[in-house]
């Protein structure tokens, strides 16, 4: 059996070959952990183990404390001590800002965003061996190859925690929320996800300050977060776009968006003023032009609106200020744009519901913004949203379509997983166990495709059917649908555009 102090060996000499820290600090920083595990002295272990993950040995000692009645077996706990460990071989947020720059200064925003990505990893803020459960693959429609991921990363948390978070008497607001800056370095409660280990460097953007920071569960290549210092909500204007495109001007390699700034179309955090990005191509970013249109004051912008199952328009312009001043003129007119036959109302009383995920990037020499169209109303019919998944497809996906999801990424419930062994059952002519909510749809593919034998090709074949069922929940969040009579209303908005400056 490995010792506590293998363990302890192993994370230091980790640490020092991921570069987190020096080999000077290496006494340091073994005292800090001793005394983080209430030990007194230290046992040079004999040999090193090669080949060891940081996660790993971090899990090792997070069990040894649990052993030992350190900390308790409660899975809030448990984070809070792996962060706090990891805490002791991850620079102070001056240093690691001062690096930041300096590589961007002297090098490329590229080898500086390289830089902060990997101490993200290294530290075990992005948890990677969490996300490595995540179920990924890609499925072809007629739209582009989707992406397609099963959430396994993140764990359960324990009925005794939940059952504390209910009976805490006293509720904190420190910090306000998930996003905000008093996040970096925040121990963490019961209630409140541990950040000892969680850095953020500094982005100024439009005179304000913004943080750069990353997801601890990236659901795709270097996906950042990126925040307003400012604790305020969320809201789509044109300094949304001149902040983006700021933004990717200085960082060309990510594209940069926002999550619409209104519930059902919105994301899951509207209460702090925040946009996503990364780097990595999308569908969407593939997609290819249904139709153009030009705007009459607007000459340098050239427009399309996307072959794309949500309602898209894609500007151009090598001019950065007359693409802002085109996509503000876009918000301003849909935000109050009304078309009985296609379902859209601007407003009910003075409740807004028109809104805009915008999407930025630097292609071909010229800056580019995609404006999907959003509009979040509800009818008796539809009570979740005219505009979001519709009950047929909540047997797969019911939660809100954010700004991921827009691209062509589908995030999918880790209910899914068993669900679709049943089916796989039943495509094999096995006894199975089907949810009632998936009868009908195995019921479908089983007539479509017939009693299969070959594991390999049922895989195949859930895929493929997966992949369209996520093109059928976006058809359901656009707000003009891929028919002729939503073609007919993509065009009357577009010729609205051109009505009044």
């Amino acid at each position: 059996m490995t010792s506590i102090y293998q363990h302890i060996s192993n994370l230091l000499d980790e640490s020092v070959k991921n570069r987190l820290i020096e080999t000077a600090d290496k006494i340091y920083a073994q005292n800090i952990l001793l005394d983080l595990l209430q030990l007194d002295s230290y046992i040079e272990p004999k040999a090193s183990t090669p080949n060891c993950s940081v996660p790993d040995i971090v899990d090792d000692i997070v069990s040894y404390a649990v052993k030992n009645n350190i900390i308790t077996d409660i899975l809030a706990e448990k984070e809070k001590f792996a962060a706090k460990i990891m805490d002791v071989f991850v620079a102070r947020p001056s240093m690691i800002n001062e690096q930041f720059q300096s590589k961007l200064v002297n090098d490329s925003s590229k080898s500086a965003t390289s830089f902060f990505y990997e101490l993200s990893k290294n530290s075990n803020y992005i948890q990677m061996k969490r996300i490595k459960k995540n179920v990924h693959f890609k499925a072809n429609t007629e739209f582009g190859s989707m992406d397609i991921t099963i959430n396994l990363s993140k764990p359960e948390k324990d009925p005794e925690q939940l059952e504390l978070e209910r009976s805490k008497k006293e509720k904190s607001n420190y910090p306000l929320c998930p996003l905000c800056i008093e996040n970096e370095g925040y121990a963490g409660r019961i209630d409140h996800a541990a950040r000892a280990n969680h850095r953020v460097v500094k982005i100024p953007l439009q005179k304000e300050n913004w943080y750069l920071q990353y997801s601890p569960y990236v659901y795709y290549n270097e996906h950042c977060i990126l925040l307003a210092e400012e604790h305020r909500d969320m809201k789509i204007s044109k300094n949304s776009f001149e902040r983006l495109l700021e933004f990717v001007e200085t960082y060309p390699h990510y594209f940069m968006g926002s999550n619409a700034d209104l519930p059902i179309v919105g994301g899951s955090i509207l209460s702090h003023d925040h946009y996503q990005g990364g780097n990595y191509e999308f569908a969407m970013t593939k997609a290819k032009s249904r139709f153009d249109f030009s705007l009459e004051n607007y000459t340098s912008v050239s427009g399309s609106v996307l072959y794309w199952p949500i309602s898209v328009i894609r500007l151009q312009s090598i001019d950065k200020n007359e693409l802002i001043d085109a996509a503000n003129h876009i918000l301003n007119t849909w935000k109050n744009y009304t078309d009985e036959d296609a379902g859209i109302h601007p407003f009910t009383n003075n409740v807004s519901h028109n809104t805009i995920t915008p999407i930025a990037r630097i292609r071909d020499g010229k800056y580019e913004l995609d404006l999907a169209l959003r509009n979040n109303r509800t009818t008796a019919e539809h009570p979740m949203g005219i505009f979001h998944p519709h009950a047929d497809v909540h047997h797969i996906k019911k939660e809100n379509i954010g700004l991921i999801e827009v691209m062509g990424l589908a995030v999918l419930p880790p209910r899914l997983i068993d669900e679709l062994n049943e089916i796989k059952k039943h495509l094999l002519g096995e006894p199975s166990n089907i949810a009632d909510y998936h009868q009908a749809w195995a019921k479908e593919i089983k007539a479509a495709y017939g009693e299969q034998t070959d594991k390999n090709m049922i895989n195949s074949i859930m895929e493929n059917e997966l992949g369209k069922k996520f093109v059928n929940v976006l058809e359901d969040a656009g707000v003009f649908k891929q028919n002729s009579s939503g073609e007919n209303a993509f065009k009357r908005f577009i010729q609205s555009l051109n009505k009044r400056k």
